[in-house]
Parts: structure tokens; sequence; C-alpha cells
């Protein structure tokens, strides 16, 4: 049976639009425990300075699970416990925490040299990577993943504190944003979402 035109270009957008929806529940297929953000968040992308004061971007991360994090190394509270949670999470992984790198990236740039940094992120994890940039560089990455920091009065001393968002983006092999988690998740559901993107390979 020949269907008019505009009929068969119905069918074969519907047709489309299946297929499009069928690709989105296989790529959602991992059965997370923290919140899936598969195709609500953009990819890893950034060029920025590492803690060894290199030029880096998001390519040379790829092959390796990314867990952002955006914070500074004056915080007092938040970051340094949150990096102690993350170095826990990496502990039970185990030898697959190889294949992870925290990526700390500073929202105080002024004071947050790249040899400040490489210092602080050290302390709590070898696999910790602090990265810096021009302001703009990190407003724009900020921005890219909707989460936000103010900078607060300063002291006569010159003394000031950075109020920021605290979510840990995760990323699979292929850089694409998968989970998102806080310093409040329990360590084991890191641990599981983790295990599973590391077990799930670069087609994940």
């Amino acid at each position: 049976m020949k269907f008019p035109r505009p009929l068969r270009l119905a069918l074969l957008l519907l047709s489309l639009t299946g297929a499009l929806l069928l690709g989105g529940c296989q790529h959602d297929a991992l059965p997370f425990r923290l919140t899936n953000i598969s195709g609500h968040m953009p990819d890893l992308q950034f060029q920025l300075t590492n803690d060894n004061g290199r030029p880096v971007s998001a390519a040379d991360y790829r092959g390796k699970v990314v867990l952002l994090y955006f914070g500074y190394t004056h915080c007092p509270d938040v970051c340094p416990l949150t990096l102690a949670h993350l170095h826990v999470v990496l502990q039970k992984l185990g030898k697959q925490a190889d294949d992870v790198r925290i990526l700390f990236v500073s929202v105080d740039p002024a004071r947050d040299t790249p040899e400040v940094l490489h210092a602080y992120v050290n302390a709590f994890d070898k696999r910790a990577v602090g990265l810096t940039g021009s302001p703009g560089a990190i407003e724009a990455l900020v921005k890219r993943y909707r989460a936000s920091f103010t900078r607060e009065p300063g002291s006569q001393g010159g003394n000031y504190e950075v109020s920021h968002s605290s979510a840990i983006y995760v990323f699979d092999r292929n850089g694409r944003a998968r989970v998102l988690s806080t310093p409040g998740t329990p360590q084991d559901d890191l641990v599981h979402d983790l295990d599973l993107l590391l077990g799930a390979g670069a087609s994940a």
C-alpha cells in the first residue's frame, strides 16, 4: 500500500523518534543509585592549567571516570570533607580506582596557584588533580554545569571566603555526564555507581 507523501514523512519522523527514545533507554540502562543526569548535562569540556602548571583539557582525561568538583584551598569545611570522602570511596574501589580522577577546580584562582593546589589535593589523594585558570574560564565552566560561587566580603587582613555549590559531577570514560553526587551521599552508593561505570568500559 502506498501512503501519501505527507503521511510517509510523518511515519518516518515517528520511527526516528522511536529510535532516539530507544537509544536513550539503552544509554541510561545502568542501574545507578545516585541521581542519573545522563543526557541532561553537557559533556566534560574545559581548557585549564593543572597543578603541575601545564595546560590541560578534558581530552587529557578521556578513558578515565572523572569526578568534577568546584572548591578552593582556603575552604574551612566542605572542601576538605568532600576530598576526604572521595578518598575513602576510591580506597573502597581498590585497584579500579587507578582509572578514576578527581578534578578539583578552584573557584579562587587569585590564591590557588598550581603549587598551592598541588600540595592541597595531594594531601588527600594522589589521583586528585587541582585545576585553575583565568577568572573567565572558571566562571564559564561553573555556568556550564549550572553550579555557582560567590566571593564573600573580605576582612581587614585580606582574608575572605567563597560560597560555592558542592555537587560532585561524575563523567564516564567518554566524558559524558552520568550521575550527580554530593558530599552527603552514602559512600557505598557512590562506590556502586563508579563500579558500574568502570566495569562498563568506554561503550557505556
